[in-house]
């Protein structure tokens, strides 16, 4: 590379800081949590490119709080076990055998990769999952599915400590019932409940769309949820991007400041959410 185009990528990059520096300010001592799926999750790259965007955020003074899902691991497991799976209505039933490979994947494997990867780009990143610290509290969802939860308690004082002490929490969608069950948990489901319980700046679903979109198929940058439940009636949102923007409406009426679906694929998509002024994806707001 040439000198002089060098100086002008090094131009370019000051001056990205430079006009970052108010949304720095914005989101210095927020909450962001990140609910991370998809694409980033199996790439080396992508996963490399994430966590280096995580330990940025909490460098500049975010306290970012990652939940995870983990659905093509446990489903390879599972086919390497020979255990069949089931499916109603698209939703996993989780039996105690299924549940043991759940719980080995998502608490195990998945999530200290995820550790792993941020600690590799110089965070401090600690994994844990629902059960710890009595975190999420879970009544069953539907006797047809066994053992999945949907959560109706979070305690969220295990999170702020970690916080306090610098440290990035990786959460595995996990939960305890009252009997002291283990309940597998939607990982969109779950992220929502840890941000409504810790009234979070932001919830980023990362996903692999770019957004939720119109009947032209454009990707809406700003949506209310009035709009998104005439589109939901109308059949506009339809599919896989329902229980998506259920999750967000169920954590902006927690508390939540906003809700942003955003495609997990893009490079740095979290900072150019955050840190730009054209953000990327579709945020969703109660107004």
């Amino acid at each position: 590379m040439k000198k002089q185009d060098m100086n002008r990528d090094w131009i370019a990059t000051a001056r990205t800081l430079s006009q970052a520096l108010p949304y720095l300010q914005r989101y210095s001592g927020a909450i962001i949590v990140i609910k991370l799926g998809g694409h980033a999750m199996g790439s080396d790259e992508g996963m490399e490119s994430f966590a280096r965007d995580v330990v940025l955020m909490r460098q500049v003074g975010i306290n970012p709080v990652i939940v995870h899902g983990g659905g093509p691991m446990i489903n390879a497991l599972l086919d390497k076990l020979e255990i069949k799976s089931e499916f109603v209505n698209g939703k996993r039933v989780t039996d105690d055998k299924t549940m043991e490979v759940v719980e080995m994947v998502l608490s195990g494997t998945v999530n200290k990769r995820i550790v792993q990867a941020i600690n590799r780009q110089g965070g401090r990143a600690v994994g844990l999952s629902g059960k710890d610290a009595n975190l999420i509290t879970c009544t069953q969802t539907n006797p047809d599915l066994g053992l999945v939860g949907t959560p109706s308690d979070v305690k969220p004082d295990v999170i702020r400590t970690l916080f306090e002490n610098g440290l990035i929490p990786v959460i595995a969608p996990l939960g305890a019932g009252e009997n002291g069950e283990t309940f597998n948990i939607n990982g969109d489901t779950a992220a929502g409940a840890i941000a409504a319980a810790l009234k979070a700046d932001r919830l980023l679903l990362l996903t692999d769309v770019s957004g939720v979109k119109n009947g032209a198929g454009e990707v809406l940058t700003e949506l209310s949820a009035t709009q998104i439940r005439d589109m939901t009636a109308d059949g506009t949102i339809a599919g896989g991007m329902i229980p998506k923007t259920e999750t967000a409406l169920d954590a902006l009426e927690g508390g939540v400041r906003a809700v942003v679906i955003l495609d997990g694929r893009a490079p740095n998509a979290c900072l150019l959410e955050l840190f730009t002024e054209h953000g990327a994806g579709s945020i969703i707001r109660l107004g």
